[in-house]
């Protein structure tokens, strides 16, 4: 292993159709029946509320869920967690993992 090998991206990626889901629905409430209406109200309150979180928190959510598989639940940026997410997602390198610990500790903080 090199010491000057060049970084590696960050491995979770955070898709975002949120954008394109609220724009359906706000496209299926404009003719919507009375009796749809309501529940597409909604539907396009919760897809607001969801393409409004950052990348940050979804990648938060991604690791708790990860290390609530596993039957962990202390702190989301111990040496512990570090390892469990490692084990559950193999593909991530060291650095990538203790990046994801830090923050969804901060966002739990």
């Amino acid at each position: 292993m090199s010491l000057f090998r060049k970084p590696q991206p960050l491995a979770v990626l955070v898709v975002r159709d949120a954008p394109d889901v609220v724009a359906a629905l706000r496209s299926a409430l404009e003719t919507a029946p009375d009796a749809e209406r309501p529940g597409l109200e909604r539907a396009l309150a919760l897809a607001e509320r969801s393409a409004g979180r950052s990348d940050a928190e979804l990648r938060g959510r991604w690791v708790r869920r990860r290390l609530d598989a596993a039957g962990y639940e202390g702190p989301a940026d111990s040496v512990e967690a570090i390892k469990l997410l490692r084990r559950a997602e193999p593909g991530l390198t060291l650095l990538q993992a203790v990046t994801y610990a830090k923050e969804t500790a901060a966002a739990e903080g």
